[in-house]
C-alpha cells in the first residue's frame, strides 16, 4: 500500500499540489500537516508512520517534506527500513525498496542538508556584516529611554494606570509591560 505524507510550513499555504501529485502516484491514504519542517513534534507524521506496515511505502512529494535534516532524515527512513517500510520520494525519484534508490537517497539527503547549511552561512555573514557596519536587525524600540523613564515617573503616582500611561505614550499596555515588566504587578494590585 502506498501512503502519502503531505507537508506546509504554515497553516495559510496551500498543500494541494502535494495532493494532487500524492493521489495520481497511487497513494490510498495521505496524512497532511500544517508545521515547519523543524518541528520534532508532527501528528500527522508520526500518525502516518504508526499507520503504515510492513510491505507499504510512504511517499512524500519532496524529501524536505519529511525532514529538516540529513540525520533526521536518515533516522526516519532508517526506522521504516526497520520495520519493512519503503520511503518514496516524488521530486528526487527516490525509492528505497531499491539499491539505486537508497544511494540516490543518501546523496540528495546530503546535498539538501549542504544547501540548507550554506544559505545559513550566508545569512550569518549577512548578518554580521550588517552588525560592523553599525545596523541591528529587528524593529526599532517603541519607547526611547527618556519614554521609560517618563512612564516609571507617571506609574509611581497611583492616580495614573498604566492603560492612562500608554495612552500617553502612544503605545499598547502590551509594549509598556515589555519595557516595564514591573508595571504588570501595580496593574494587579
Amino acid at each position: 500500500m502506498l501512503v502519502g505524507y503531505a507537508r506546509v510550513s504554515t497553516q495559510d499555504q496551500n498543500p494541494d499540489l502535494q495532493l494532487d501529485a500524492l493521489k495520481a502516484a497511487g497513494c490510498e491514504k495521505v496524512f497532511v500537516e500544517k508545521a515547519s519542517g523543524a518541528q520534532r513534534e508532527r501528528p500527522e507524521l508520526k500518525a502516518a508512520l504508526d499507520y503504515v506496515r510492513s510491505g507499504d511505502t510512504l511517499v512524500v512529494w519532496k524529501l524536505d517534506r519529511l525532514a529538516r535534516s540529513v540525520k533526521q532524515l536518515i533516522e526516519t527512513v532508517e526506522g521504516m527500513e526497520a520495520e519493512g517500510i519503503g520511503f518514496r520520494s516524488m521530486t528526487e525519484a527516490i525509492d528505497t525498496t531499491t539499491a539505486g534508490g537508497k544511494l540516490v537517497f543518501h546523496i540528495f539527503g546530503a546535498l539538501a542538508e549542504f544547501e540548507r547549511t550554506i544559505i545559513r552561512e550566508r545569512t550569518r555573514a549577512g548578518l554580521d556584516a550588517a552588525k560592523s557596519r553599525g545596523r541591528l536587525g529587528g524593529r526599532p524600540s517603541k519607547l526611547t529611554p527618556q519614554d521609560v523613564a517618563a512612564a516609571k515617573a507617571m506609574l509611581a503616582d497611583p492616580s495614573f494606570t498604566v492603560v492612562d500611561v500608554a495612552k500617553r505614550l502612544g503605545v499598547s499596555a502590551a509594549t509598556l509591560y515589555r519595557h516595564i515588566p514591573a508595571a504588570r504587578a501595580q496593574s494587579v494590585s
